[in-house]
């Protein structure tokens, strides 16, 4: 079995050797490969700060605008832009003037720079923004997008992308025609232990994966929520925390899936009317390797396994889909060199070095709209009893 301590030697070896070091992009260009991510956080220890800013070459800071001020957009992406390097906070819009009011004064948000949605395409001449941080319920990240990108603004949209990928090509679309960029509110991409599970993904260090299964699991509160009404929502756990399970197996493969069966079960018919409550499905990648996930509202479970071949190496994560907490584990050894980053603000400040220099972030609208692709043939299995639906 592997030592840890080997692990993070091949995860920085390179960057410790080089301090200029750049890896070569994978396919996939997971942060200009997790290398470089869990690397430099490993051997400088830097805590709650963007591993994108670190080496940046870029010269502004861009303004973000909230879209939607919700739990996530107040309680996690606002606070975290307090701390970025490459990006400050300096607009809101919101249906509610109580919002407006109460967070333009909290954050000094002055009132030119807070809109409603009726008056929200007056953003266009605003120069103090130029990124839009679309935060509102699902159906409506599609048209707060695309409004976005007329007015010429560039676009993170909190995931999913769209309710479908027909949804999902036309913000794509819209967003090349006017020259902005999309990309898709994936934070995990940005935390170390997850760059850790690309980087093994890519290079094989402990030999390719032969196993993997994740939860992503929680209990889902108010019934009235958004959440649970599918016109607000377009599905439930799978569009909501489904699709972090299908991220994980993504990039721990460093490979797509090529089919998938999926299994529906409710245990509250009443509360889950509308949308699915607990899924399980399964991911069948081209080496033959199945990826095991399960989804649920009803239920807690946040944990991610993969087996390596070379030794049956095995990683575990715990708290694995938080936003802060994770633990990782090589052969039940903690990882206890890899430091915590705000998730929030490493993802923001590493779009926005991606817009600065006209490279990928990895987490471009078009890697959303891969997701939304499973997604719909998860759905197209669970409606034929299970069966397996090829992904094209």
């Amino acid at each position: 079995m592997t030592d840890v301590c080997l692990l993070c030697t091949t995860a920085t070896s390179e960057l410790e050797m080089n301090p200029n070091f750049q890896p070569t992009n994978s396919r996939r260009k997971f942060i200009r490969t997790a290398a470089l991510g869990a690397g430099s956080l490993l051997t400088t220890g830097l805590a709650g700060q963007s591993t994108k800013s670190i080496s940046s070459g870029i010269d502004k800071r861009y303004g973000v605008a909230l879209v939607g001020l919700g739990q996530y957009a107040m309680g996690e992406l606002a606070p975290a832009l307090q701390f970025t390097k490459n990006a400050h906070l300096t607009g809101f819009a919101s249906g509610t003037e109580e919002k407006r009011v109460h967070y333009g004064s909290q954050y000094k948000v002055p009132a030119s720079n807070i809109y409603n949605y009726a008056d929200f395409d007056q953003i266009a001449t605003n120069e103090d923004i130029d990124i839009i941080y679309v935060v509102l319920p699902n159906s409506m990240h599609a048209e707060y997008t695309i409004r976005a990108a007329e007015a010429g603004k560039h676009v993170i949209c909190e995931k999913p992308l769209g309710l479908d990928v027909a949804e999902c090509d036309r913000m794509i679309d819209v967003c090349e025609a006017n020259g902005v960029t999309l990309n898709v509110g994936y934070r995990l991409h940005f935390e170390p232990h997850h760059q850790v599970v690309a980087h093994l993904g890519e290079t094989h260090s402990l030999g390719a994966p032969s196993y993997m299964r994740a939860e992503c699991c929680q209990v889902i509160g108010d019934p009235n929520q958004w959440r649970l009404k599918k016109a607000l929502a377009g599905g439930g756990a799978v569009y909501d925390i489904g699709i972090y399970c299908i991220q994980a197996a993504r990039y721990a493969m460093n490979a797509e899936p090529v089919a998938v069966t999926a299994q529906e079960f409710k245990t509250d018919p009443v509360k889950f009317a509308e949308v699915d409550e607990t899924v399980t499905f399964q991911l069948e990648f081209p080496s033959g390797v199945v990826a095991n996930s399960t989804c649920s509202y009803n239920t807690h479970g946040h944990t991610l396994r993969v087996v390596y071949s070379k030794n049956n190496d095995t990683l575990d994560l715990e708290n694995a889909f938080y936003y802060r907490n994770i633990s990782g584990f090589i052969n039940g050894r903690l990882m206890d060199n890899i430091r915590p980053v705000n998730q929030q603000a490493a993802q923001i400040d590493a779009i926005c070095d991606s817009i600065s220099t006209g490279t990928d972030s990895g987490v471009s609208g078009r890697e959303g709209r891969q997701d939304m692709k499973i997604i719909g043939a998860l759905y197209e299995s669970i409606g034929i009893d299970g069966k397996r639906v090829s992904i094209s």
